[in-house]
This record gives structure tokens, sequence and C-alpha cells, in this order.
């Protein structure tokens, strides 16, 4: 028998050693490192079929058959957003969130909405427990099967039987294989258990959706190679304390990073949000001061947001500036704006300011809601319930112009809202508007506006 390769891998970023030290290169963090055996048996895990395949040649690009790639719809209008249209076949894709956000429950509801034949191969829970779950969901689908077992060789022999169309991990972190002498979620066996699980999907073109473990930093658990070798990274987030999730793409080697999926948690299973704005907008009976509406976009769609502010006399002798979901490097810049250009004495008054639903927003289109709100407390006068805003501050008072308007422009008009302050610099074509477009080009002109 072959002598036994060990080496020595960090367990916090995966970096690899020839020998032990104390401290990690790579990540800075201490006594972190583990020897691991890493001597291979002379087989490999995935016994695909045998097939004489032409060496691949270069190609011009001109020659490049650019048709567009088939997708595997899913019946979920969200996953799908975030995917980019669909599961691509052959594809490797990584779910990573909190524990008890949702991510077993996402996957299990995906397994059982879906046509397709689907194995879900679970190693956290036994099947009378995902049994359980399922008939909450949807007891009556016929093309799911599901398996429980953490050894990769059991689980190819059992997919050479089943034959599925998409294979589902729960978790990659507790499977191991036996070529690898280590315990399962250690650095080799994660990325072993992974390198088998893409050459499967890579040569019979079977999707394969991983459910991944994060650490106390939010990051997925593991080496960090594993995120490069998968096609997509997708982020289950969301406050276990409310019922709304949100779907992100971390990365996504088939579309777009920067679509959002929303979800409502529910005893049947998580509901699709088709309509953001629903949670994000306060329905209140009176008008009340300090609270304005942004118009903001995630990605290819507008999301109206609730901004709230609260100025008041500062009781210390330093006034505080506290946020959430907003920058707060941005809103002290905008308070120093509003005193500077347009008067406002906020420089002794404690300012509190709040995005609405527990999203964080990056859009500096939200700015003139953030005025809005903030001008509104400190005058205590409300914004009306019919008004939103769009449109950015710089640090002269002008309102910027911010792109993709008449999109924003459109959706706060569906969702019944009767006015619309833009920036006077933003092209706005759109004929027969039931909507009040406002356009300004300085916080003044806002302010006469609203308050004058």
């Amino acid at each position: 028998m072959a002598k036994l390769k060990t080496t020595f891998f960090c367990q916090n970023c995966g970096a690899q050693y020839a020998k032990w030290q104390g401290q990690c290169n790579a990540c800075k963090e201490w006594n972190t490192i583990v020897e691991e055996i890493i001597q291979k048996e002379e087989k490999v895990a995935w016994k695909g079929t045998v097939e004489v395949k032409k060496a691949p040649k270069p190609l011009k690009i001109r020659e490049i058959d650019s048709a567009q790639e088939i997708r595997l719809n899913t019946g979920d209008g969200e996953l799908n957003r975030v995917l980019g249209g669909g599961i691509v076949p052959g594809s490797v894709i990584l779910l990573g969130g909190e524990p008890g956000i949702g991510k077993s429950t996402l996957l299990l509801q995906l397994s059982l909405m879906l046509p397709y034949k689907t194995l879900y191969v679970s190693g956290e829970e036994s099947q009378k427990q995902i049994k359980m779950r399922a008939e909450r969901i949807n007891p009556n689908n016929e093309s799911c099967f599901v398996l429980t077992e953490t050894k990769t060789q059991n689980i190819f022999r059992q997919i050479q039987e089943v034959d599925p169309e998409i294979l589902i991990i729960d978790s990659i972190q507790t499977l191991h294989t036996d070529y690898i002498e280590s315990t399962a979620g250690s650095i080799s066996q994660i990325r072993e258990c992974t390198a088998e699980l893409i050459k499967f999907a890579k040569e019979t073109n079977v999707p394969v959706i991983l459910i991944g473990h994060i650490t106390k930093d939010g990051n997925i658990a593991g080496p960090k190679i594993l995120e490069h070798m998968v096609d997509s990274v997708l982020q289950f987030e969301g406050d276990r304390n409310h019922v709304y999730r949100i779907l992100r793409a971390l990365k996504n080697r088939f579309g777009s990073t920067a679509e959002l999926g929303i979800y409502e948690m529910q005893g049947s299973g998580l509901r699709e949000v088709t309509n953001p704005s629903e949670i994000l907008i306060s329905h209140r009976e009176e008008e009340l001061s300090g609270t304005a509406i942004a118009s903001t976009l995630e990605g290819m769609r507008p999301l109206m947001i609730e901004i709230q502010a609260l100025v008041s006399t500062a009781v210390y002798g330093t006034p505080q500036r506290s946020t959430t979901g907003y920058n707060a490097k941005r809103l002290n810049m905008i308070l120093a704006v509003l005193e500077k250009r347009a008067g406002f004495r906020l420089g002794t008054k404690d300012v509190f300011l709040n995005v609405t639903g527990g999203i964080s927003v990056d859009d500096p289109a939200i700015d003139l809601a953030v005025v809005g709100a903030i001008l509104s407390s400190n005058e205590d006068i409300a914004v009306g319930k019919e008004v939103c805003f769009a449109g950015e501050v710089g640090l002269s008072g002008e309102i910027r112009p911010v792109n993709r308007i008449e999109q924003r422009i459109q959706e706060a008009e569906k969702l019944g809202f009767t006015t619309i302050f833009v920036s006077k610099y933003n092209k706005v074509t759109l004929p027969n508007l039931k909507i009040r477009v406002v356009l300004v080009s300085k916080i003044e002109e806002v302010v006469s506006e609203l308050f004058g």
C-alpha cells in the first residue's frame, strides 16, 4: 500500500502549507492550521459512461454558436429572476444562509414543484423529517426522490439507479468520500466532494444544487475555492424574527448578480412576493411627519421603499447620527449640504434614519427621499402619502439625474402615487402620464414645493 501523504490546511481560509506553522500567512489567523491526509486511492468516484470524445479545437470568435442557453424553468418566478431565467443544465449552484433561515425549505419546495425527476439528498435530516415538512408544502408529488446519505460513493450508486434530472445536496459540509482520510466538513473533504459533484454535473448535464453552511462572519464555510469552483453562489438572508426572506446572487456565470428575490415564510412554505412594495411601505391611516417614499432599483426591478427620519434636539453635547439600512457617511454628507446650502440648523440635533422592511439600499437615487424625510421631521410637517422621490443630491445642493427614471416613474404611477420629484436634468419622454412629475434642480426648490 502506498505511503499516506499529508499536508497542512488552514481551517479558516483553506490555504495549504508543507509544514505546520502558528499563523496563517493568508488570513493572519492563529492556530487554524491542521494536518490532513490527502493520499487517494487510484480510482474515481463518478464513473461516467465511456465515450470517445474529440479533442476541442480553437475557433474564431465569429464561428462560435451564440444560441441562447437552454434553461430549466423552476416554476418559481423569484428564483428564475435571480438565476437569470432558470437553471442551466450541467450547472452547479451553491446556496448559503444562516441556520434556520429556510434554505432546506426553499430547495425542498423547489424539488416538490419541479416537473422534472429530482433527487433530494440530505445528510442532516432523516427521510421521516423531510416527509413531515413536505406534507405541509405539496404531499402529492410523484417525481421527487429523497435519499438520506453522506457518502459520495453511495450517492453516485443511487444516482445511476434513479437517473435524476436535478440533484440537490443538503448540505455539502456533511458529505465525505472514502478517498480522503479526513472528517466530513474539513477543507480537503469539501473540496474533493465538490469536485466529484462538478465532474458529475458537467459529464451528465444534470444541474446540481448544493446547500452550504456559513461562518459567524456570514461567509460560506469551508475553503474560498468552493465559491470559485461552482457556477452560481446564492445568498438567502433575512431575520428569523421576521417573515420576509431575500434571495440574492453573489456570483452568477449565467446572469446578473444585481437581481433580488423576496419571499414570505408561511406555515405552508415560502410564498413569492411579486410586489415587494407591499412589504416596504407602511399601511398607515394618518399622515405622519418624518416619512418619505423613495423609488429605487434592485437589478431590473423597481421598488418603492419608505424612509423614516427622526430629528430631535440633542440631549448630550455631541449630536447623534444613527442609520439603519443606509450609509452613515452619506447621511452626514446630506446633513452638511442641508446646513450649508439650504440654511437648516441641524448641527445641534440628533438625526435617526431608518429604511423600513429590514433591507439595505446603496442606490443614490434615494437621497432626495432622505432629504424629504429629514426636513419633514425637522419642520414636523407630513409629506403627502401620494408623493415619492427619485434623485441624487450633490455637494452643492443640486439634484442630480438618476438612471432608468422612466421605469421608476411607471412603477410609482402603477402603485397609485400622484406626484414624483425628479431631477430637472432627467429626460422624461413618457406620454399620457397620470402622475405629476415635478422637475427640480436644487434643494431649495424641493423645500418650497413641499413646505412652501
